[in-house]
């Protein structure tokens, strides 16, 4: 919009200000609003669907209730731009230099507004339930509100926490955002409940959510503020647990983002600029290589079934993909837990399920890995992408990984290097039947050019890439390469032929070879690109405690980093070769 336009938005510092508008005026805005979310996130990628559908829903919670003496609890918190926008950060959209400033989710250190750092799903009706209860407690009056969509009630926790908040009591303001949307589409029987609501204006015989002990409420329209309005206001100071049902459009006011609602779901920079550009040459890639595989095993009557979920674009799962599988792919919602309870299910019945998951939904799953799959042997094949440090934001960090999975018995975590070794770890885990088999996919395609004929029912049998002496560099995954780089250091600067091994489990030692290593070497140097507390590393550490071997562990710190340059942490941890090499003179 031209810069000497009047904008609402100039009369807007803070949720007071709103309060003083017009209804003209708060349709108006919402106008602006949309317009620089779109602004923003297509020049810094982010979260827009999520955020152009919940535009006026925001502007009317603040406009009828009073932050931050009143709470908002925003599930996932990735549709909280028009929050912010509202709350003192607008600055954060209007102007460009200042578009990093932020963080993509709520963030108490930003505002008393925001409440929580949240960036995974299913958890505001739960963290509702407590700021209730404790309001309750403490002899407090203000209003609890979550807002909770994107296909989160799908979530074991977001079920959990509607039992008890019906029970309350008390006030408890639940708003179901129904957009008919997930991240991918929406799943299951929750799904079917919410098409049913709003199919027949909120009036069923068999409403869910009464049945429960909810006074419902529902708002056909969720972009007309009026009605949004007169509904809040009709709610505001309750004394006992209340649901508003309010029906959105993903993506409203963004054509791009309307008629395809996954894609913009989260997108890169620059992404509605290239909608009429030729689709760029699509390279081998370990997605492309696990969607060949998949196919192939179908084709061949292989009862592979593929699981994600509601994450498939994680794994380059589009839906020409999926509807190829057909029932051989399954997206069970945002239930991570459910998938492997079920994927274990299907393991035992004779099935072979193979898992998706980002990294940073694995901690999601903890209690079903240990019980539910690891205890039972049941033979799933989980592939963890996306694993490793990054800049992400501290809602989505993907370190953590690798002690989380590795520590848990009967688990045989893999980490391949290269396209063979990732083929035949596949193949082997999906072959099997003695273990429930995880494998960390690298970011960045390599090739060995040989054929990888590995039998990995050996467990914890490591590969000698090159015999050296003095020092042993064992390079876990994507760090061979990194360890292969600093082979090459130590030869240029000291002289030193290093030892070179790539390990490819994760979950144990090769006790004979790291015997070995002891005739000739002195230190080993361990890489991994993830957290060294519980990690890789450590084992290696452990079983050189009552020997002469100095080991030096390079990986994450124990921390939630935010949106930090790789660069930086990298230099933080000593992760450069320089840094390594300084450590290694030192002990020589």
């Amino acid at each position: 919009m031209p810069e000497t336009m009047t904008m609402v938005l100039d009369k807007v510092n803070s949720p007071e200000d709103l309060k003083k508008l017009e209804i003209s005026e708060l349709y108006k805005l919402s106008d602006e609003m949309r317009e620089l979310i779109i602004k923003k996130v297509n020049t810094t990628g982010g979260h827009l669907g999520p955020n152009l559908g919940i535009v006026e829903a925001t502007i009317a919670l603040h406009y009828v209730f009073n932050s931050p003496v009143d709470k908002f609890v925003f599930d996932i918190s990735h549709q909280c731009y028009p929050h912010k926008i509202i709350t003192g950060r607008k600055e954060g959209f209007t102007s460009p230099d200042m578009y990093l400033k932020y963080t993509g989710y709520t963030s108490p250190e930003e505002t008393e507004h925001d409440l929580f750092k949240i960036g995974h799903t299913s958890t505001s009706v739960s963290l509702a339930t407590g700021l209730a209860k404790g309001r309750d407690l403490t002899g407090g009056k203000e209003n609890i509100i979550a807002l909770i969509g994107d296909g989160s009630l799908t979530g074991g926790e977001a079920l959990e926490g509607l039992n008890n908040a019906a029970t309350l009591n008390s006030n408890i303001i639940i708003i179901v955002n129904d957009n008919d949307m997930s991240i991918a589409e929406n799943q299951g029987g929750i799904c079917n409940l919410l098409t049913e609501l709003r199919e027949n204006n909120g009036e069923v015989k068999n409403n869910f959510f009464k049945a429960l002990g909810f006074e419902y409420h529902y708002v056909a329209d969720g972009h007309n503020l009026e009605n949004l309005i007169k509904t809040f206001s009709l709610v505001k100071d309750t004394d006992h647990p209340v649901l508003i049902h309010i029906h959105t459009i993903k993506g409203k006011g963004c054509e791009p983002a309307m008629i395809n609602k996954e894609r913009f779901h989260w997108m890169l920079p620059g992404e509605l600029d290239r909608l009429n550009d030729a689709p760029a040459p699509q390279s081998e890639s370990y997605e492309s290589i696990t969607k060949d595989y998949l196919l192939r095993k179908v084709s061949e009557g292989e009862p592979i079934i593929a699981m994600s979920a509601a994450t498939p674009g994680v794994f380059g799962w589009n839906k020409e993909f999926r509807d190829k599988l057909g029932t051989h792919y399954i997206d069970v919602g945002i239930a991570e837990q459910q998938a492997v309870g079920m994927a274990s299910g299907i393991a035992k019945r004779g099935g072979k399920p193979i898992l998706a998951f980002m990294s940073s939904f694995v901690q999601r799953t903890y209690d079903q890995l240990s019980q539910d799959m690891a205890l039972n042997n049941a033979p799933v094949t989980m592939l963890i992408f996306w694993g490793g440090i990054s800049s992400a934001d501290a809602t989505h960090l993907c370190t953590f990984d690798i002690p989380l999975i590795s520590n848990i018995p009967n688990i045989v975590y893999l980490a391949p290097t290269c396209k063979e070794e990732y083929e035949r770890m596949l193949d082997w885990s999906v072959n099997q039947n003695e273990h429930p088999v995880a494998i960390r996919v690298p970011f960045e395609i390599s090739y060995s050019g040989e054929k990888d004929t590995t039998d990995y029912s050996v467990l914890n049998k490591y590969k000698m890439i090159e015999k050296g002496e003095k020092v042993a560099i064992i390079g876990l995954g994507s760090f061979l390469e990194k360890g292969r780089e600093l082979k090459e250091q130590l030869k240029t600067q000291l002289g030193i032929n290093a030892t070179l091994i790539n390990p490819r489990y994760i979950t144990g030692i090769d006790k004979s070879m790291l015997e070995d290593l002891k005739a000739e070497h002195s230190v080993v140097i361990t890489l991994e690109d993830g957290e060294l507390d519980g990690g890789f590393g450590e084992k290696i550490t452990r079983f050189y405690g009552n020997s002469s071997m100095k080991v030096l562990n390079y990986g994450a710190l124990k921390e939630f980093t935010d949106r930090a340059s790789v660069e930086d942490l990298y230099n933080r941890y000593r992760l450069t070769n320089a840094l390594i090499i300084e450590d290694i003179k030192n002990i020589l």
